[in-house]
């Protein structure tokens, strides 16, 4: 079922969004634009998300990075580049 019209964007794909650590609506548009356009998605995808475990949530709580590239070795980033 689509969840974006605008994008085509389907529930797999933010759930699947969502298991890859997108815990808010912000970070689902980054990753596939959902909710960017005419913002009528937006909830549903809220309602997706939900108030489940979100990896990134439980890192800032506990005051740690929450980025890949803030807690990768320098080398892993040297190398990425």
């Amino acid at each position: 079922m689509y969840v974006c019209s605008c994008f085509g964007v389907t529930e797999k794909q933010v759930k699947e969004h969502a298991d890859a650590g997108a815990c808010t609506p912000r970070q689902i548009a980054s990753a596939c634009k959902a909710g960017t356009d005419c913002g009528s998605c937006v909830r549903r995808i809220q309602a997706i998300l939900g108030r489940g475990n979100c990896p990134r949530r439980e890192l800032l709580d506990q005051g740690m990075p929450a980025l890949a590239a803030e807690f990768a070795e320098p080398d892993e980033l040297s190398e990425a580049a």
